[in-house]
């Protein structure tokens, strides 16, 4: 008998950027800020940006007042913070050419913070589009040299995209995400990002702080190319896109009622293309959930695509 079968719906917090744009609105029906919006924090209990529950028992409450005070709801996991966090980002220009730390990195240079470890699921992108992922520098050396002569075309490397991919961004992996992209991403809940170039744009007059040094520290070389298995059970209209030490992530494409079962410590959900309903209840392209813990089986019907993801315990 499950304990807990009222499910957490979750209301997105906004962020804007130098390079956002509009489509948060027009994609997703959110009310954002400004046309310049490049993220939406959509299942968050950071300190910069700490998501309220929408429903229920726990309307009004924030992620982080639930995880701190009704552990019960996440499987008593433990741990000091809620361990993901999910963003919807419209890039409608470039990003910067950056890094993340891992843990231990971070512990030790950003006041204890988590690194960040984080996957792609490109929402949409427009045709042709590019995302830079990794590097071409055979030594550290070779990677100082390229960029202090800031050859940037000599120095990262580009991977094709189209939409449905899927990318997993290790810590010490160089990525950006190129104009007219729009991801799902989940990551470890952490806010720590090294600029190593923002082709030398400027916000009110001065060009955005780079983080040089501290992204030549963390920057793995040689770049290995991530591989991974993609699940392949054709039985079920659910499949795993990966699982690494932090989360586990799935990818549901409904066109028929299917029955799922919810044994993990919580998952987090978010509907990316189209509407149906969780056992009963009506869901639709923008909606973002968690299924508690001991939530049990589940039923899920319509046409929709779900992106799911759960902490690896």
């Amino acid at each position: 008998m499950s304990v807990n079968k009222e499910i957490l719906f979750i209301k997105p917090i906004f962020k804007e950027n130098i390079w956002g744009g509009s489509r948060l609105n027009t994609e997703y029906g959110y009310q954002i800020p400004s046309n310049t919006t490049g993220e939406c924090w959509a299942v968050s209990a950071h300190e910069n940006g700490d998501c309220l529950v929408s429903n229920g028992q726990f309307a009004g409450e924030s992620l982080a007042k639930l995880w701190k005070e009704q552990q019960a709801l996440f499987g008593n996991i433990g741990g000091d913070k809620f361990p993901l966090l999910i963003k919807i980002i419209d890039a409608k220009d470039d990003l910067s050419i950056q890094v993340h730390p891992d843990d231990t990195y971070a512990k030790e240079h950003e006041n204890g913070s988590l690194g960040k470890t984080e996957c792609w699921y490109i929402l949409d992108c427009k045709e042709d589009q590019e995302i830079v992922i990794g590097h071409n520098a055979k030594s550290k050396e070779e990677l100082v040299s390229l960029i202090e002569q800031k050859k940037w075309n000599q120095l990262i490397r580009t991977h094709s995209i189209k939409k449905g991919d899927f990318f997993q961004i290790n810590p010490g992996t160089v990525h950006a995400i190129k104009g007219g992209t729009l991801i799902l991403e989940t990551q470890q809940n952490s806010d720590i990002t090294y600029r190593v170039y923002d082709y030398d744009r400027l916000t009110d007059g001065q060009p955005r702080q780079l983080h040089i040094d501290k992204s030549i520290d963390v920057i793995h070389v040689p770049f290995v190319e991530e591989k991974y298995q993609e699940d392949k059970d054709v039985k079920s209209q659910c499949k795993k896109l990966i699982a690494c030490n932090y989360y586990e992530v799935y990818k549901f494409e409904i066109t028929k009622e299917e029955e799922f079962l919810q044994d993990k410590a919580f998952q987090i959900m978010s509907v990316v293309e189209g509407e149906g309903s969780i056992n009963g209840t009506n869901i639709k392209k923008g909606d973002h959930f968690i299924l508690p813990y001991q939530f049990g089986t589940y039923k899920l019907d319509g046409n929709m695509t779900i992106i799911a993801s759960n902490p690896t315990i």
